[in-house]
């Protein structure tokens, strides 16, 4: 057990970016689990560590097991540790059945599974509080999948307001006028298990400062057009938009448990060209 951890039940990998803090692990078929405990959010619950238990807000990508197989655990946990009810955004399409799936596993534990489920669909807008929103997308697996990003938004003087004395810009606000527009900028993006077309839906996804999304596979004999047909992307997905990202940090994970990590640093050392190495955290 680590000695920072007072339950190491899960195992994850953190990477601390210009005051964020990147929690969680990734592999393909095993299981996926992020947080962003200054944004008090979650993405995906196929594990969930006991400390991630105080995050309160999770964003459920898509219903494969290994991304929401402990949902039912978090959920039994937060009320056991007499925590508020958690709100677990899903996909819209996937909603009655994840809300079966909670009272299935209350009448086994006897337990009462209490959380705030809500569906979402591309298009919302979610209030996380004052500074931040998320938005959600499609992303292109083989079941019903959303993207996510997280926004920090400010309002900002309008330009022709830029300049006046601080009393006329009151007494114009007075008058009920907006002197203020909002500005938004991506701050977290996260796609889940997609298709370079889900990436792609989304240019938020290259804009982010930070993109967390998958690399299931590597190696040059695997075939790419199978691999987008069941919904996942390639390294060479990468290389070919290497001049598209503008993210400060990509954090690449759940690769096929075919790889060891040795190989998987090996391949992406000698591919990957020098924009998209500075950049690229290897989560394995």
């Amino acid at each position: 057990m680590s000695a920072d951890r007072p339950v190491d039940n899960a195992p994850y990998l953190t990477h601390v970016h210009n005051g964020l803090t990147i929690e969680g692990y990734s592999r393909a078929a095993v299981q996926s689990y992020w947080r962003v405990p200054e944004l008090k959010v979650g993405f995906d619950l196929g594990a969930q560590p006991w400390d991630f238990m105080g995050t309160p807000t999770w964003f459920i990508s898509h219903t494969h097991l290994d991304h929401v197989a402990a949902l039912p655990v978090y959920v039994a946990r937060r009320r056991m540790m007499k925590m508020d009810p958690p709100t677990v955004y899903v996909p819209e399409e996937g909603l009655e059945d994840v809300r079966k799936m909670l009272l299935i596993f209350q009448r086994l534990d006897r337990g009462r599974q209490l959380a705030d489920l809500r569906g979402v669909v591309a298009g919302d807008t979610i209030e996380l509080s004052r500074e931040n929103v998320v938005t959600v997308f499609n992303t292109v697996h083989t079941i019903p999948s959303r993207g996510f990003v997280v926004w920090d938004r400010r309002n900002k003087l309008k330009d022709e307001y830029v300049g006046l004395p601080g009393e006329e810009i009151k007494k114009l606000r007075l008058s009920g006028v907006a002197i203020t527009r909002e500005v938004r900028v991506p701050l977290v993006a996260y796609t889940g298990d997609t298709a370079p077309a889900g990436l792609d839906a989304e240019p938020a996804c290259y804009n982010a400062k930070v993109l967390i999304t998958e690399m299931s596979f590597i190696r040059e004999k695997h075939r790419r057009d199978k691999i987008h047909k069941f919904g996942h992307m390639h390294l060479d997905d990468f290389v070919e938009r290497a001049d598209r990202f503008q993210n400060d940090l990509i954090v690449a994970g759940h690769f096929s448990t075919r790889y060891h990590p040795q190989e998987v640093r090996r391949l992406l050392d000698a591919k990957l060209p020098p924009q998209l190495k500075g950049k690229m955290k290897l989560w394995v």
